[in-house]
């Protein structure tokens, strides 16, 4: 091996048949973007970098769930315009001027709704002192004009029962669903006379109980 001498350095000079082989790329250590780095006091600047083997779920992020807004006490909710019992479009705007319950409930012949002292029967039942408060009832689920209208036959319902296919007011609303989200929630909503909302009752399993808050909160009113 001969040597070769600089200015206060002096690096080995191989004879061509000393000369190693070159290595292979995949032996070779990546070198980033704008490293640098020193041998023997010479500056090696790399301008490129290799590609680096990524998965494609390196810069894949988690789905988010769609959100949704929540109507909340204090606040005027979303406007609708959804179809009743009998094929008449229904705005809430139009009940401005006077209190209105609107309760959101799972399905027509739900157990909830038409055994003894269910919901929809109880609201029935108590209608006239709805009515003697000045109040509107409001009932709301995703099932079609038809079926709402044999359920109000029915039972006898005195009161608008609209359809939301498709749950887009609920969504809206952002009712929260029961049961891990297997099960339509049921939640009430109580507006005043200016639309604004001053009571949220959600009760699925005791819903006689709907009826009791919001009589108590409408003599407040």
């Amino acid at each position: 091996m001969a040597t070769l001498s600089l200015p206060n350095h002096t690096l080995p000079f191989l004879l061509p048949s000393q000369i190693p082989k070159t290595p292979t790329l995949s032996s070779l250590p990546l070198v980033s973007k704008s490293s640098h780095s020193q041998f023997y006091g010479l500056t090696f600047s790399s301008s490129q970098s290799l590609p680096l083997p990524l998965h494609s779920s390196s810069f894949s992020s988690p789905k988010k769930s769609s959100i949704v807004a929540k109507v909340s006490k204090g606040q005027v909710p979303p406007n609708f315009t959804l179809k009743d019992q009998d094929g008449k479009n229904v705005s809430l705007s139009k009940f401005k001027g006077k209190p209105v319950v609107v309760y959101f409930y799972p399905a027509d012949e739900t157990p909830g709704c038409t055994k003894q002292s269910g919901q929809a029967c109880a609201f029935r039942d108590s209608y006239e002192k709805f009515k003697k408060a000045g109040a509107e009832v409001v009932g709301i689920s995703s099932d079609d004009l038809s079926s709402h209208k044999a359920f109000a036959k029915k039972y006898r319902l005195p009161f608008t029962l609209l359809s939301d296919e498709g749950s887009k007011v609920r969504k809206e609303w952002g009712v929260p669903a029961d049961l891990f989200g297997t099960l339509p929630g049921r939640q009430t909503y109580v507006l005043d006379k200016k639309g604004v909302v001053q009571l949220i009752y959600n009760n699925q399993f005791q819903p006689e109980k709907h009826i009791d808050e919001t009589l108590k909160l409408l003599q407040t009113l």
